[in-house]
Parts: structure tokens; sequence; C-alpha cells
């Protein structure tokens, strides 16, 4: 990062005041009679009503639209483990896009605990408080085990964002890039770099979606994830097939697909070269990506390409996801985000790549047009589109599949932030 970017970035989250959420009044508070009914001694009715039911927390309090944003600070996006303090910045970051890109209040929290049992304590012990919970940047293998357990424990949607909104932003990419190739999922040779989260996440989401598990080759740091070894975890060992294949260099000859979730400049041009006819490129490694794409086009003129960035086509960004996805869970109060849910979502957002690009899209990143293709497999994180399309699809299928404990909204299909929240 140049000098002058990296003080406006420190600028940005020091001025005008530290941080970049607050907190917002959303009834009067001008009068005496305000402060009576916000407080003492009107308060005393709602609690009265909430200890007779539950549910009525939702009628009288701001739980059916409140969001917690929850670290450990043990895998700071691409920095490591930091600590919870240091990942406040970032949660608070995903509390403003909560709010920007689907209206929805959110809070950060940063816990300090010293075991994975210890996180899962405290959260559960403090979910009542929520709608959702949106776990963030909490390092594997722990954070599946984190998951599992706030799922069972807690009665609203717990949603590991790093792990399945970057599979569901990934899947629907990935879907309309085979399509353009002119492939078909069930029939693609995958090959993984990586093994942490959200590969794993990825891969078990296209599984759902209909890939084969034997045309997977997923790699950690010892290689290809083989039946001949004895090291694996529960996660990584869906994936250990029979194979002889033990490098990436042998993995990636033939491939239709390559999806990069580890380090950069670690895919070749020689082992690009080695794909199939029109590969699949996802390179999600952030700054660098695993192939930079100008090296990649260089190399293969028939290549898709997708990476983390927002300075090339498609980028795969989970802002595409996890605010619609919670918006549309909550919305139907529905109890968990299931996999007919994130399926849903996949379906929804691939649609949307394919329907004309609204003029509002083409002036906010400088373009005359863009329509479905190589250089647009993906919608772009402006389209206000996605908050309409994306709400609409979880909530049904959270209807469908039985986990919402409200029918669809009279409100839905939804617009625009700005007409919900008016």
């Amino acid at each position: 990062m140049s000098e002058d970017l990296k003080k406006a970035a420190l600028d940005y989250h020091e001025f005008p005041r530290p941080g970049k959420i607050s907190v917002e009044l959303s009834t009067p508070a001008a009068t005496a009679r305000d402060l009576s009914l916000a407080y003492s001694p009107g308060v005393a009715e709602p609690v009265r009503e909430i200890a007779k039911d539950p549910d009525n927390a939702y009628r009288y309090t701001a739980k059916g639209n409140l969001v917690a944003v929850i670290s450990n600070g043990s895998a700071i996006l691409g920095l490591g483990d930091l600590g919870p303090l240091a990942s406040k910045p970032v949660m608070e970051g995903k509390s403003l896009l909560f709010k920007k890109f689907a209206g929805i209040d959110s809070i950060d929290i940063e816990v300090d605990a010293e075991s994975p049992q210890a996180f899962i304590d405290t959260v559960a012990r403090i979910a009542e408080t929520f709608g959702g919970i949106n776990l963030e940047d909490i390092k594997a293998p722990e954070c599946f085990e984190i998951e599992r357990a706030l799922i069972e424990r807690c009665n609203i949607p717990v949603f590991h964002d790093d792990q399945h909104g970057t599979a569901i932003v990934t899947a629907a990419g990935m879907i309309n890039a085979l399509e353009v190739a002119g492939k078909k999922l069930e029939e693609a040779t995958i090959v993984t770099l990586g093994a942490g989260a959200a590969a794993v996440a990825c891969m078990k989401l296209l599984l759902n979606m209909g890939a084969k598990v034997e045309n997977i080759f997923m790699l950690d740091r010892k290689g290809v994830i083989h039946s001949g070894r004895e090291d694996l975890s529960t996660e990584k060992a869906i994936f250990a097939t029979e194979t002889d294949k033990r490098t990436l260099d042998d993995a990636i000859d033939g491939a239709d697909v390559f999806v990069g979730l580890s380090g950069p400049n670690l895919l070749s041009a020689d082992q690009l070269k080695k794909m199939a006819a029109s590969p699949v490129v996802f390179a999600c490694a952030n700054p660098d990506p695993e192939i930079h794409p100008d090296l990649a086009h260089s190399t293969r003129d028939d290549v898709i390409m997708a990476t983390g960035r927002s300075d090339f086509p498609n980028q795969v960004n989970n802002v595409l996801g996890f605010p619609f996805i919670f918006r549309g869970a909550l919305d139907v109060r529905a109890s968990a985000i299931n996999e007919e849910m994130k399926a849903a979502a996949v379906r929804a957002l691939a649609d949307l790549a394919k329907e004309p690009v609204p003029q509002a899209v083409l002036d906010a990143y400088g373009l005359e047009s863009l329509s479905f293709g190589p250089q647009y497999i993906i919608p772009k994180p402006t389209d206000e589109r996605l908050f309409g399309a994306l709400s609409m699809a979880v909530a049904q299928a959270a209807i469908d599949t039985g986990v919402a404990r409200l029918p669809l909204p009279a409100h839905y299909p939804l617009t625009t932030v700005d007409a919900l929240l008016k």
C-alpha cells in the first residue's frame, strides 16, 4: 500500500470521529413524556409483555433487525492472528456494510477467549440480544467447531461469513464461468489450492450444487489431500480422493477449474498452460492473487478469470452475499441459514448476472456496456437489484424448508434500502 493510501485509510478511520459506526435513536426523546415512555415507568410495559412471550422481543425491541459481528481476531483478513482488539476495525467495517447495503443494524463484538469453548460459551450467552450472528475472521479448524456448536445452541441464524459468504459468491461465479466455457459443474475437474475455512466451505457448497467429489483435488501445505494420508482433519477428509496426484503440478494437468484461496503467485504460467481448454481460474488471494490477471490473460487467451480485487473484472466479494442473506433470513425470522437458503442465494446471484446491467452500474464503473460473458460472470457490488433478488430467494427458501417463523412480508419483493428505511 502506498504511503498516500495508508494515510488516507488511517484518516478515514480517525476523522471526523474515531470509528465507522454509531448508535442512533429511532424514537423521539425530546420531552418529559418521551423519556417516561422510553424508560421508567413506561418501559415496564414491554418488559412484562416479553416476559409473557419471548417472541414479543421482536415486536418491542430492535432484536429483529440487529446482527452481531463477532470475532476473536485469530485470522484477520490476510494478516493472521493479531488478537481480538486488532480485529475491531474489520468488524466495524462489516457492520457498516450491513447497514449500507441491507439496512440492518449491526454491532461489532470482539471476544478475548482462551479457547474455542470459552468463545462458544460467551457468544451463546449473549445471543438472545440479537436477531442473527455473523462470525468473522476466526481461524480454521476452530471456526468449524465454533460455528457447529453455536448453531446447535442458538435459535437465531449463525453464519460464518468467511466460510459461507465466500462459498456462495464463488459458487455463483463458478456456475456462470463454466456455462460461458461450455462446461457443466458435475463434469468439471476442480483444483483447489488452500484447505482452510473458505476453501472447505466453497467445495462443500459446490458439491451441494452438483460437483462430484471424485473430481475435486484439494491441496494444503503438504500437497494433494488423498486417501492415503493419515493427518487429515474431519473437514479435509471429505475431499480425500483415491489418486496418485501429489503436487499442484500433478493436479493442474488437464483441470477445468482452479480455485485459489491461499497466497500470492502460487500458480505459474506453465501450470496454467497445462489446464484444459477455456480454463476457469478463480485466484482469490488478497491483495495479490495466485496468478496476476495480466499474466493469466497473456498466457491463455481463453482463460475465464476472477479475483478478489475490485480493480479487475469478476470480483469475488462477500458483500454480494451476506447483507442480503441476513436480510431475507431476518425478515421471515428464520431460526437458521440452512443449505437450501445458501443454494437459493447462489442461484439468485448467478441469474442476476445474466440480466441487462442497469445504467447506474455502468456509470459507477465508467463503462459503456457490460453483458454476461468472460468479463462479467458475477454482478457488481453497486447493483441495487441484489437487495431484492437475494433477500427474496433466501426468505422463500427459509419458508419452503420450514425454518421460517413468519410468512413472506407484505412489502416483499424489496427494492432499495432507502425505501425500506422510510
